[in-house]
């Protein structure tokens, strides 16, 4: 996790990532949204579990700006960008903690899975 939080915490992916996104695979993933920057301090923090609960897994998202991400049920972790996450984070940070799937292009950045995709399709809550 150290690697991702380094990815995370140093932006490498935060500004014009959705250039790159031609350059990848158009694939379907299944799994939770996380705020990542939590998540990789420590895998409980997944939405509900998150230190203080939800409502600070959506501030740290919409507020804070963290990145946005989906973790599937084998682990893998992608992190979000284009237009699922709405203008300040404020489309995925209603998604915290759900289990939704996205389809859209997947590719490696900086070290980091990212998913760039449009919209979203909620599974459960």
């Amino acid at each position: 996790m150290s690697k991702l939080l380094a990815v995370l915490l140093t932006g490498a992916c935060l500004a014009g990532c959705t250039r790159a996104s031609a350059q990848g695979k158009t694939e379907t993933v299944t799994g939770k949204v996380v705020d990542l920057v939590c998540y990789a301090r420590n895998t409980a923090n997944s939405g509900l579990d998150h230190e203080e609960g939800r409502v600070c897994a959506i501030a740290c998202i919409k507020w804070e700006g963290n990145p946005a991400g989906i973790v599937t049920a084998d682990g893998k972790v992608y992190q979000l960008i284009g237009g699922v996450l709405g203008k300040n984070n404020a489309k995925i940070a209603d998604h915290i903690a759900h289990t939704v799937t996205v389809t859209g292009n997947v590719y490696d950045k900086d070290g980091m899975t990212m998913l760039s995709a449009e919209s979203l399709t909620m599974v459960s809550k």
